[in-house]
C-alpha cells in the first residue's frame, strides 16, 4: 500500500489529484474534524490504551495479503472475507497489547540489539547469506509497513515469547493420555483389496450415431475450445535495470562507515539453564543443583536431577548478551567463565543455575572482507530506485495514452506479446512463455484474466515480488463448442470410457453387496472374475512393504469401516473395494514412537495452556471493542 501511494504521488495526474483534495479539505475537512469532536477513533481500548483506526486498517491488510498469498491467485475476496480478516486482525492487536502489558509489568524487555540481530537472521531478508537492504525494504513496502512500525512487532514479539516459552517449559503428557492416542493414531490394517481398473472393463458395445451426438450435446464443456486471451505483459524490477547501475569505491568506503557496529559480531555463550520456579525452597534446591554442576556431572544427568526437584532444563543455545532478555542472567552468563557454572540467579521467573559451554569471542570484519557485500547491497538498492523512478515515468506515459508496449520500450522494461488460456497453454497446447520469472507466473495469468477490454494498463506491484507487472488486454476470444464433425473421435472416445466407468462401478457396487450379505469379498471376488489380494498391514499413510497398494481415496474410509465390513470408492484408475480383515493398536511399548508422539501431544498442549493464559490475562484486562468502527476496518482493505 505504501508503495502505492508512493508511485502515485510522482505522477503529474496525482499531483492535480492531491490540489484538488486539499480544495475539498477546505470546504469539508474541518466540519468533518469538529462533527467528530469528542467521539471516541479508537477500534479498540485495553486498560484504556486505543488501538487506532489507522493501524486496525493496516494489520487488517496485512492479514488480507497473507490469505491471499497463502491461498493463490483465484482466492475471491468479498465482503464477508473482509469482515473476517478485520475481526481477525483487531483480535490480534488486543492480544498483543495484552500481552504487552503483561511483560511490562513483568520487566521483561527485548534490546534494540536483540531486535536487529533476529531481523538480520530472518532467511527471507538474506541475499547470499547475508542480510539484504532491498528484500527488507520490498517486504516493508509489500505489507504497509515501515521500519519503525515492524520493529516494534518484533520486539513485542520477542518479549511475548519470553513468558509463553516459561509456560510451556513444564508441560508433560501422561501415559494415561498418550497411550491410548498412540494407539489409535498407529493404527494399523488388513484388507482385502480388490480393484476395478476402467481399463479392464469390456469393450462397450458400438456406439450409434445418434448415442454420440446426443453426448456431445450433453456434455459441451468437454468439447469446446477454452477461452484465449491475447494480452501484452511488460515488468521492470531491479535486476532488469542492474546493468545500468554503477558503484564507485568512494560509495562503498562511506557505506562501510555508516555502517557503525553491522560487522563487528559481538561476544556469544553457547548456554545451558535449569530454572527452579519460585517457591518455597527454590533457592535452595538451586544452591544444591549448582554444587552438584560444578561437580564435573553432564547436562543429561543435570536435566534428569532437575525435573526430579521440579526444575525445568533447557539449553539455551548460541547467544550475544543483547540477546539475553533478562538483565539478571545476562550479566550472570558473561560473568561466567568458560565451562562453568554460575551461582544461583534470581529473576521474575524463578532462581537460575546457568553453564557456559563455550565461548565465541567478538570478530571484526574489515572493509576489504565486506567489499563486494556492500558493492551488491548498493547495486541492489540503486536499482530499486532507478526501477521505482522508471515506473513513475511509465505510468506518466500510460495515464496520457500510450500503449504498454511503447512505455515498455521508452523505460526498458522486458516486454512480450502472449495469447494463452486460464491454464497457461497456448492455442498449439505448449506452456506460453511469459516475461516473468516462474514464481510469478500464476499471478500474471490470473491478471490477464482478471482484466477488461479497453482498460488502460498499469504497472502494479507483484506480490510474488517479481517487481512491477503490467497487462494489457488485446484480443478476448470466448470459448466456442467444437463442431460435432471435428471432434467425432474424441466424443466416441469419451462415450467409450464412460460406458466403461458405468460398468465397472456396477460391478464394485455388486461386490460390496454381496460383502453386506455376508460373504468375503474374496470369494465374491472370485466369482465375479476380479482379481482380490491381501493387503500387508498399513497406517494411515496407505505405506506398507509389500502387497497391493491402497489407494489413496479409499483410506480415511478403510480407517472408518468396522472389521469384517467393507466400503468402495471411484480411484483415479476406477474403482476399488476393501473388507477390513484385521486391525492392531498402535504400539505402545516402541520407546521411540512414544517418545515422538508425546512430543506432539505436548506442542498441542502448550498451544492450549498458551491460549488459556492469554484468557486468564484477558479476563483482568479491560478490553472495549467499537463495533461501530469495524466496518471501516473492512472498508481499508481493497
Amino acid at each position: 500500500m505504501l508503495t502505492a501511494f508512493r508511485r502515485l504521488a510522482g505522477t503529474w495526474f496525482a499531483k492535480g489529484l492531491f490540489l484538488l483534495l486539499i480544495l475539498s479539505f477546505g470546504i469539508w475537512g474541518i466540519e468533518d474534524v469538529v462533527r467528530n469532536f469528542g467521539r471516541d477513533s479508537a477500534v479498540a481500548r485495553v486498560d484504556g490504551q486505543p488501538i487506532e483506526l489507522a493501524e486496525a486498517q493496516q494489520a487488517a491488510r496485512r492479514q488480507m495479503a497473507q490469505l491471499q498469498r497463502q491461498l493463490g491467485p483465484d482466492f475471491a475476496v468479498n465482503d464477508a472475507v473482509r469482515q473476517t480478516a478485520a475481526q481477525q486482525a483487531v483480535a490480534a492487536l488486543v492480544n498483543q497489547r495484552i500481552a504487552s502489558a503483561e511483560s511490562d509489568r513483568m520487566g521483561i524487555a527485548a534490546s534494540d540489539q536483540a531486535v536487529r540481530d533476529y531481523v538480520f537472521a530472518i532467511p527471507a531478508f538474506q541475499a547470499g547469506g547475508q542480510f539484504s537492504r532491498p528484500i527488507f525494504n520490498q517486504f516493508l513496502r509489500g505489507n504497509g509497513l515501515d521500519e519503525n512500525g515492524f520493529l516494534a512487532l518484533v520486539k513485542r514479539e520477542l518479549e511475548r515469547q519470553q513468558i509463553i516459552t516459561s509456560i510451556r517449559a513444564g508441560i508433560h503428557a501422561p501415559d494415561a493420555l498418550v497411550k491410548p492416542l498412540l494407539a489409535q493414531a498407529g493404527e494399523r490394517r488388513v484388507v482385502e483389496l480388490a480393484t476395478l481398473p476402467l481399463s479392464d472393463a469390456p469393450e462397450p458395445p458400438a456406439p450409434t450415431g445418434e448415442q454420440l451426438r446426443r453426448f456431445w450435446e450433453n456434455n459441451p464443456q468437454q468439447f469446446s475450445t477454452p477461452e484465449y486471451r491475447t494480452a501484452t505483459v511488460a515488468r521492470l524490477a531491479a535486476e532488469i535495470v542492474m546493468k545500468d547501475v554503477h558503484v564507485t569505491d568512494e560509495e562503498i568506503a562511506q557505506a562501510y562507515a555508516a555502517a557503525g557496529d553491522r560487522f563487528h559480531a559481538p561476544e556469544r555463550r553457547t548456554l545451558e539453564q535449569v530454572l527452579f520456579p519460585t517457591g518455597p525452597r527454590s533457592e535452595e534446591e538451586a544452591k544444591a543443583l549448582a554444587e552438584a554442576w560444578k561437580g564435573g556431572a553432564g547436562f543429561a544427568t543435570i536435566s534428569e536431577k532437575a525435573k526430579a526437584e521440579g526444575g525445568q532444563p533447557v539449553e539455551l543455545g548460541t547467544l550475544s548478551q543483547a540477546e539475553i532478555p533478562v538483565p539478571e542472567l545476562a550479566r550472570a552468563a558473561f560473568a561466567t567463565p568458560e565451562g562453568e557454572v554460575s551461582a544461583p540467579v534470581k529473576s521474575s521467573f524463578g532462581w537460575h543455575v546457568l553453564k557456559v559451554a563455550k565461548v565465541d569471542p567478538p570478530a571484526v570484519r574489515g572493509l576489504d572482507q565486506v567489499r563486494d557485500e556492500l558493492r551488491n547491497e548498493l547495486a541492489q538498492s540503486k536499482a530499486a530506485d532507478m526501477a521505482f523512478e522508471r515506473i513513475n515515468g511509465a505510468e506518466d506515459a500510460l495515464a496520457g495514452g500510450a500503449k504498454l508496449a511503447e512505455a515498455a520500450k521508452q523505460f526498458g522494461m522486458e516486454v512480450g506479446t502472449v495469447t494463452v488460456d486460464a491454464t497457461g497453454h497456448a492455442p498449439d497446447g505448449q506452456a506460453a512463455t511469459l516475461p516473468v520469472p516462474d514464481y510469478a507466473r500464476d499471478e500474471t495469468l490470473a491478471a490477464i484474466f482478471a482484466a477488461q477490454p479497453r482498460q488502460p494498463a498499469r504497472m502494479e506491484e507483484s506480490k510474488a515480488g517479481a517487481g512491477f507487472v503490467g497487462v494489457e488486454l488485446d484480443l478476448v476470444q470466448p470459448p466456442a463448442p467444437r463442431p460435432f464433425e471435428q471432434v467425432v473421435d474424441a466424443v466416441r472416445a469419451a462415450w467409450t470410457e464412460d460406458a466403461r466407468a458405468h460398468a465397472q462401478e456396477e460391478k464394485a457396487a455388486a461386490l460390496l453387496g454381496a460383502v453386506k450379505d455376508g460373504r468375503s469379498l474374496e470369494d465374491a471376488a472370485k466369482e465375479a472374475g476380479v482379481i482380490a489380494l491381501r493387503s500387508d498391514p498399513f497406517g494411515r499413510d496407505g505405506r506398507n512393504e509389500a502387497g497391493p497398494r491402497v489407494p489413496p481415496e479409499l483410506l480415511n474410509q478403510i480407517f472408518g469401516t468396522k472389521p469384517k465390513d467393507a466400503t468402495m470408492a471411484r480411484t483415479a484408475q476406477g474403482f476399488a473395494v476393501a473388507q477390513v480383515l484385521e486391525v492392531t493398536p498402535g504400539d505402545v511399548n516402541d520407546a521411540t514412537a512414544l517418545r515422538a508422539f508425546r512430543g506432539r501431544i505436548e506442542n498441542g498442549m502448550g498451544d492450549e495452556l498458551e491460549i488459556q493464559y492469554l484468557n486468564a490475562l484477558r479476563d483482568r484486562t479491560p478490553v472495549q471493542i467499537n463495533e461501530a468502527l469495524l466496518p471501516q476496518v473492512a472498508g481499508g482493505m481493497p
